[in-house]
């Protein structure tokens, strides 16, 4: 598993987080920024997906050749 797809999990739980602890204080700025941090992280997972996808592609490549 790539390195991406544990920050951007561990990103969209600290998202959550602040964007709870933001309504429940009334803080919309702190609410909106958890959202932000949601969106950042599942950018990352996503992006951490594709190299799995890359990554297990090339190994299946080279057992072919084999």
């Amino acid at each position: 598993m790539d390195k991406e797809r544990i920050k951007g999990t561990a990103q969209k739980a600290a998202g959550a987080v602040k964007e709870a602890a933001g309504k429940v204080t009334g803080n919309t700025k702190l609410e909106y920024e958890g959202k932000a941090d949601k969106v950042e992280g599942e950018v990352r997972n996503v992006a951490g997906k594709a190299k799995d996808a890359v990554r297990d592609a090339v190994k299946d490549a080279e057992n072919r050749k084999n």
